[in-house]
């Protein structure tokens, strides 16, 4: 169990996110198409798995537009936006801003890739949402980087997610 704050707020989360170097669990996800996706469907690429709480909040919004700008800029990566919101929510939002670059996918029907992750909140007001979280994976699955942000107002380290991509 982890402890990150929401404005200075202890907030305790499910667990703890896969060590560096771990396999990271599968998960069953459902994008805004309605399909399933799994982490065997993105095979053979590397992954940046942005996670946030909901699309609908400033700093949740700007980690997606972030990762969408340096995505377009990235050989065999894929950008994954997770979060409880609905497909619909996830697809508004990123029609909206012209985000072209970034998958996104949502953990609504079951919560079991915030549970596999140990990333959801269980305590205070976000309770049962995904914390902020950034996990870099390399084409097998392998956990090249992990941060799980303390304050939950608070950007990821967008600069070192990205270059755990190249080391």
């Amino acid at each position: 169990m982890a402890t990150v704050t929401l404005k200075g707020n202890p907030i305790k989360t499910s667990g703890e996110l896969p060590k560096v170097g771990a396999k990271a669990p599968d998960f069953t996800l459902t994008a805004t198409d309605l399909s399933s996706k799994s982490l065997s469907d993105f095979a053979g690429s590397k992954l940046v798995l942005n996670i946030f709480p909901s699309v609908d909040t400033g700093t949740c919004a700007q980690s997606v537009r972030q990762f969408n700008q340096e995505a377009s800029e990235l050989e065999n990566t894929k950008v994954l936006c997770i979060s409880h919101d609905l497909p619909f929510a996830l697809n508004r939002f990123c029609g909206a801003e012209g985000l072209n670059n970034v998958i996104s996918l949502s953990d609504y029907k079951d919560g079991s890739f915030g549970k596999a992750y140990g990333l959801n909140f269980i305590t205070g007001p976000l309770e049962a949402l995904h914390s902020r979280c950034v996990v870099v994976l390399d084409e097998n699955g392998t956990v090249l980087y992990s941060e799980q942000v303390a304050e939950i107002v608070d950007e990821p380290n967008y600069k070192a997610a990205l270059e755990a991509l190249h080391a």
